[in-house]
């Protein structure tokens, strides 16, 4: 298995990263094989959706009404107000992700992209690790 971790700016903003074109760089030649991609933060998941067309948006609306952020029912406080919700995040979105790979391209539906979701706006720095087993 070969791995590599890159880091990813992703300011004060919660939202969403696409990895994608940083995933078909990273398979790029390498034949068939199963990428995995794993954010190793307690606050962040990657997830396979629709970017573009108000999708990113609609996805971080989701994940506030399941996760509200505007009270005091996380036992978990410390950090930014609604930090607590950051760190459920990882059981509904999960840490890591496994994609197959074609001849060394990712086999992503037409309109999959593969994203890190952050809502933690305490964290402007993220690491994913790429892993690819041939």
């Amino acid at each position: 298995m070969d791995s590599t971790t890159i880091s990813f700016s992703t300011g004060r903003q919660r939202g969403v990263v696409d990895l994608t074109a940083a995933a078909a760089e990273y398979v790029a030649g390498r034949g068939d094989g199963l990428l995995s991609v794993f954010v190793p933060h307690a606050t962040a998941g990657v997830a396979l959706f629709e970017l573009g067309a108000g999708s990113d948006v609609d996805v971080m609306h989701a994940i506030d009404e399941l996760l509200p952020r505007n009270d005091d029912r996380y036992r978990h406080r410390h950090g930014s107000p609604g930090h607590g919700a950051d760190h459920v995040l990882p059981a509904f979105v999960a840490p890591s992700i496994t994609i197959p790979v074609i001849g060394g391209r990712l086999a992503l539906g037409t309109w999959q992209s593969i994203v890190l979701v952050d809502p933690n706006e305490d964290n402007p720095q993220r690491k994913v690790r790429f892993s690819f087993l041939e």
